[in-house]
């Protein structure tokens, strides 16, 4: 099994020195309930002034993987939201790592005088096959991560068929 670990990674060798490695934190739980490989994003091999193979690298690594978890604890970045949509569009699982409180997600959000009690952000929702609170809770859901129906590209569509109906 190989996991795609999406999320933040460092923007240039300054940032890598203090960057929090929550990729570590993460294979470190994990760990503990599956038997995988861990893919991580950082490009330490590629020329990263080459777009193309940065993204072609991504791409490559989320069709290879079995499983995408998304570090969402923080505000996301366009990378890790275009690797939302890139591991629907080869129908991997993805599990969003998503603490109540946080950017993406707020308790009793009002919108238009209506209260939503636990509001997701609607692409990350979307987007997931399964939201959690934190990183633990995936042992909890392991079962069902392989057994149950995976969304796929066709999310998109069958968004804009829902907003048509109403």
């Amino acid at each position: 099994m190989k996991i795609y670990l999406a999320g933040s990674v460092p923007k240039g060798d300054d940032e890598a020195k203090k960057f929090d490695d929550w990729r570590g934190r993460y294979k470190q739980s994990l760990q503990g309930f599956f038997d995988a490989d861990f893919i991580e994003p950082y490009h330490r091999e590629l020329d990263e002034s080459d777009f193309l193979a940065v993204v072609g690298q991504d791409c490559r690594h989320i069709k290879e993987s079995s499983l995408v978890i998304v570090n969402a604890e923080e505000k996301l970045g366009v990378g890790t939201a275009q690797e939302l949509v890139i591991a629907k569009y080869f129908k991997k699982p993805v599990i969003s790592v998503l603490p109540k409180n946080t950017h993406h997600r707020r308790s009793n959000v009002v919108f238009h005088g209506k209260v939503v009690e636990d509001w997701i952000h609607p692409f990350i929702y979307t987007f997931s096959d399964f939201v959690v609170e934190n990183v633990n809770e995936i042992e909890k859901i392991k079962d069902k991560i392989f057994s149950s129906e995976i969304k796929d590209i066709s999310v998109i569509d069958e968004a804009v068929r829902y907003i048509d109906s109403k």
